[in-house]
């Protein structure tokens, strides 16, 4: 089957996510972000009602054949029995699926450091609040959750080199996205992190060894991070911690 991943151009933003499970599969898929000149009609499309009788309100979204699936988590509970990246177990995929949907809240804590006014204006025009938002994120909201990952891993009964169960899963791949991101925008914070959390690092390290996503990582398909999506690097955001 080919799949076809309909995000923005130009940003790794949530559509990362699905990105890397795709990839790690060896998938044959299309990224709709890698057509600048009609990817943004194209996505554009897919979400009106004219042109798709079941839009989703953003993207991402995926379609496979006559399946579309919109959100990261719900198209990753959809790809990961199908690429062995779930769990085999009902209990499994369900517990799988809530770690996913901590790091979706995860990562909208992470993007309203830098726009906690919203996306309607720029970062210029609420860059106190966001510096008083990211202080108080820093503080008590960064090391809650990456804690809690690394009590995940220390306590999953069948050893700590990855989440759920003795095999690598979409979370586990979202988890070294998550990590990734918070190391470009927050340096310095996320050095002083790094001895709390070895376990994450661990897991980090082994997601980016499985070949399919070290062949990702050296290609040109990964697009870097900027200033344009959920992951920005501030340095006045980084120096409040």
């Amino acid at each position: 089957m080919r799949y076809e991943l309909y995000y923005w151009p130009g940003i790794l933003g949530r559509g990362e996510f699905v990105r890397l499970a795709l990839e790690d599969a060896g998938a044959d898929y299309i990224d709709i972000a890698y057509d600048a000149e009609t990817g943004p009609e194209r996505v554009d499309q897919g979400l009106a009602f004219e042109h798709n009788p079941r839009p989703p309100f953003a993207p991402p979204y995926l379609r496979a054949g006559d399946i579309e699936v919109s959100h990261v988590a719900n198209i990753l509970q959809f790809l990961g029995p199908r690429f062995g990246l779930a769990p085999a177990d009902e209990a499994g995929r369900l517990w799988c699926h809530g770690l996913q949907l901590t790091l979706t809240d995860f990562v909208a804590e992470i993007h309203d450091t830098h726009h906690p006014l919203g996306p309607g204006l720029y970062y210029e025009e609420q860059k106190a609040e966001a510096v008083r938002r990211s202080a108080v994120f820093l503080e008590q909201r960064l090391p809650k959750f990456l804690a809690y990952f690394e009590q995940v891993l220390a306590h999953n009964p069948n050893g700590d080199a990855w989440l759920v169960g003795n095999a690598c899963s979409t979370a586990d791949l979202c988890l070294f996205h998550v990590v990734a991101g918070l190391r470009y925008a927050f340096p310095k914070a996320m050095r002083q992190h790094a001895q709390a959390i070895p376990g994450v690092i661990e897991l980090t390290e082994n997601v980016a060894a499985r070949p399919g996503i070290a062949a990702y990582l050296d290609s040109a398909r990964r697009m870097a991070f900027n200033d344009n999506g959920i992951f920005r690097h501030y340095p006045e955001l980084d120096a409040t911690h």
